[in-house]
């Protein structure tokens, strides 16, 4: 029985209860949620918008440390580690792997735009609360926000002097955590805050060829904050936050390596890793390896045991934020500036394997400069109001380089191939200024019309260029067919296949403007159930490729397959890439209802349809290259509902699930999967390299997902508590591999976390007992043809590499406040 069937049981009993709970339990009180998803302070149940607001207590109590942990408490939301690069996913709609990409969901740290995917990594600690809002938000979170935003809020310096103290150990995989915050006053008008974490692991795979447990995280972070308020009308907030964030080795290993269908059982064909055994064999034999390479652990099945000759991955970020508001009148002003800049260093044996055959190496420096005027009005009047201007310009330098070493086995194609590199270097500038609005005119006590509406405009410079090496030395962007590094990178099918075109720097620049507006109908139906109703547009900019491994113009011809039966020699085919691509555009409709069943019960509901016109994609082009394409159309339709239920003193029930369709309405160009030409002729496209995957859902689109939460709080006696938490968290069946190729499907799953903590009553001290995923569920969340893998089996078979998410784990967490 799948998930989804008794939680529709459950869903209808919780109904079905909460309205007969509530009356007999009036003399409860469910807490407040308080929000700022519409840049002021609100009841979340006075908010026209599907968000879910995770505060930091439950993030503590959940040991949710980055995004990728939150999303398993957040219904149309995920967060994906690729090999290369980061996603955030809400409602079925992100970004792609492509360092030219930002984030089609809008990342926030207090006030402060987070665009660049690797951001999203970041530790989360101390926090006040997150607030993710599901669909497009372009006015007051405008930055390319076209899928949704997410808000996080740190916690602010207190009045009064307060700190906490936690360590937390994990046992399976050897995690330790420890963590310090202190708050309080330094004067009459100036407070302070310092929160500092320190996270390390070793993690749950085990890399034969290293002998490492893979993959090892270590993370730091450093916060501290002032908040000086020398008058009744000035509050001024300053923050300044450093991290470091790296990882060893991966979660990451081949599996599913297989023959194509329509030749088992023919003795034509061979599958990936049995072709690498094959490979590395006669490389050991021909080439006389001492010692020679032991190729165990590749067995091409899903069991937390891989090869690999060690991947890194390094991160440091800076942070100052400066937010000032000023009280005129009843009319507050806001200034808020940010400076954010990070570096990162990737090392990727991104052959997936214990032979040593080609690296990848991927750098990159980033910084930006943003500031935000605000205006907004006093609540409660006949027009309330929110106007501002937003600039940001921001910088980025980036290089990749894929790495052939002195001891590549590659060597038994040619002697010559050893200690030769391509790199790829690009930069990207960007400036941008907005002015936005949005106003509420109260017609009634019950009948509120919002207006609202974001004129940007925005313009990018960018440059890429291409260079192979041998022994350092660069061989020139033109036909050179008789270069070594050029023969290889290239497309001669003699010696491998890289499809990797060297050319001089191009450049480009692009000037783009948009206006989003937004209208909403708020109607109170008495005196706790609000409805609504949306119309907005979405905007998302275009920009530049940088991953893509060929010049943009056709007519440049550098590296390609010689045809040797003309005279003279001619291409066969040439690497034709990509360089620019276009904005991606939404029209959304959502209609909900915000309702309080009495004082110990809330449901929330939203239905949503969104149209996307020119979805920016990045398709991999099945050798080592990505591609950004627009993918045409798509529509996507849902319903979302999440509710809340204070059963008795003591006892909470919470819950949410969601629905979702999604349909690519003209998607074309979409990259084949292994296969796909013949197993599904009618779908490939001229030249044989793209298929239409019209009428297909996307990736990471689970018809149903969810959580249901349940905590109970026990008194033990005059001082002591138990506290207990309980959540089950469940998946449809969802596709992970962007060509949405139909073996790459992660099955149905329902994992449970545990959490049991005894303290005192008055909070100061607790020790818990953490559990999470304890169904021990494998859950692959990203996945995709190993590289090289057609070139191995002549295009007879394949394997798929796949990131798996984290096994069981138990934890012990002790923590003291004073």
């Amino acid at each position: 029985m799948t998930p989804q069937r008794p939680l529709k049981s459950l869903l209808s009993l919780a109904v079905a209860a909460l309205a007969a709970g509530s009356a007999q339990a009036q003399q409860l009180q469910l807490e407040e949620v308080v929000v700022t998803a519409q840049k002021r302070v609100e009841s979340l149940q006075d908010v026209p918008i599907s968000v879910s607001a995770v505060s930091g207590q439950r993030m503590q109590d959940a040991y949710i440390t980055n995004l990728e942990s939150l999303t398993t408490y957040v219904p149309n939301f995920s967060m994906n580690q690729s090999g290369l690069s980061n996603n955030i996913t809400i409602r079925g709609v992100s970004s792609g792997i492509n360092p030219g990409f930002e984030q089609s969901t809008g990342m926030y740290v207090d006030g402060i735009y987070y665009g660049r995917g690797q951001l999203s990594r970041l530790p989360m600690f101390d926090m006040e609360r997150v607030e993710v809002l599901r669909g497009p938000q372009p006015i007051l979170f405008g930055k390319n926000s076209i899928a949704g935003a997410i808000s996080m809020i740190t916690a602010k310096p207190t009045d009064q002097f307060e700190g906490s103290v936690s360590a937390l150990y994990e046992f399976e995989e050897n995690q330790q955590d420890y963590r310090v915050v202190l708050s309080g006053p330094l004067s009459d008008t100036l407070s302070g805050r310092l929160a500092v974490m320190y996270r390390e692991q070793d993690g749950s795979f085990v890399n034969v060829n290293t002998g490492d447990d893979e993959k090892q995280e270590e993370e730091g972070l450093v916060r501290g904050a002032l908040r000086w308020m020398p008058t009744d009308n000035l509050d001024i907030n300053i923050k300044y936050e450093h991290a470091d964030f790296d990882d060893n080795g991966r979660n990451v290993e081949l599996a599913q390596s297989l023959v194509r269908e329509d030749l088992q059982g023919t003795g034509v064909g061979i599958d990936y890793v049995s072709a690498l055994n094959n490979f590395v064999g006669l490389a050991n034999n021909v080439l006389m390896l001492d010692p020679p390479v032991d190729f165990a652990g590749e067995d091409g099945k899903l069991n937390r045991v891989r090869g690999g000759n060690g991947d890194s991955h390094t991160n440091s970020s800076d942070v100052l934020v400066l937010g000032v508001d000023y009280a005129l009148g009843d009319y507050t002003l806001t200034s808020t500036t940010g400076y954010l800049e990070y570096e990162f260093e990737q090392e990727c044996d991104c052959d997936f394997s214990g032979a040593s055959v080609f690296d990848a190496v991927q750098d990159e420096s980033f910084e930006q400069f943003s500031q935000e005027f605000r205006i907004t009005s006093p609540g409660g009047e006949t027009v309330d109001y929110i106007a501002g201007v937003f600039f940001q310009s921001n910088e980025l330098d980036f290089k990749d380089s894929i790495d052939v070493p002195a001891n590549s086995l590659l060597r038994l194609l040619n002697p010559n191939f050893n200690s030769i590199n391509t790199d790829r270097f690009a930069t990207q500038e960007s400036d941008m200024w907005a002015v936005f609005g949005q106003a509420t005119w109260n017609v009634t006590d019950t009948l509120r019309l919002v207006v609202g509406a974001r004129y940007t405009e925005e313009s990018k410079e960018a440059t890429k260029q291409q260079v192979h090496y041998a022994g350092g030395t660069a061989f020139p962007a033109t036909d050179p067919s008789g270069a070594v590094p050029n023969v290889f990178f290239g497309l001669n099918p003699l010696f491998g296949s890289f499809a990797i075109e060297p050319y001089d720097e191009i450049r480009g620049d692009r000037d783009e403007q948009a206006f989003n507006p937004l209208f909403t109908v708020q109607y109170d139906l008495g005196d706790a159930t609000m409805l609504y109703a949306t119309y907005t547009e979405g905007f998302k900019a275009g920009g530049f490729d940088i991953r893509s491994n060929g010049h943009p113009d056709p007519a440049v011809v550098n590296a390609c397959t010689l045809d040797t039966s003309t005279t003279p020699p001619s291409c066969a085919r040439d690497i034709v890439g990509v360089f620019e691509f276009d904005e991606e555009e939404a029209e959304s409709f959502e209609i909900g209802a915000k309702m309080g069943l009495g004082s110990t019960a809330e449901l929330n509901m939203a239905a949503f349809y969104t149209e996307y016109t020119n979805l920016q994609t990045s398709q991999f082009d099945g050798i080592l290259g990505f591609n950004v394409t627009n993918a045409g159309e798509a529509e996507i339709k849902g319903v979302e509902l999440d509710g809340r239920w204070l059963v008795s003193e003591g006892l909470t029930l919470s819950g949410s699930v969601a629905w979702l369709d999604f349909e690519y309405t003209d998607f074309r160009n979409n990259q084949c999967y292994f296969g796909q030409q013949v197993m599904d002729p009618g779908a490939v496209q001229p030249g044989g390299v793209t298929c239409d995957a019209t009428g297909k859902r996307k990736e990471y689109t689970p018809e149903y997902s969810g959580s249901v939460s349940a905590e109970y709080i026990l008194p033990l006696g005059d001082s002591l508590e138990l506290r207990t938490v309980f959540d089950l968290v469940f998946s449809d069946s969802y596709l992970f591999n962007p060509t949405l190729d139909p073996r790459s499907e992660q099955d149905a799953y329902a994992q449970y976390n545990l959490r049991v903590g005894i303290g005192d009553q008055a909070g100061n001290w607790e020790v818990a007992f953490i559990g999470k995923n304890l169904s021990d569920e494998d859950v692959v969340t990203y996945g995709g043809e190993a590289p090289l893998a057609g070139a191995l089996t002549g295009g007879t078979g394949t394997a798929y590499y796949q990131f798996l998410d984290r096994p069981r784990t138990l934890a012990l967490q002790a923590l003291y406040r004073f």
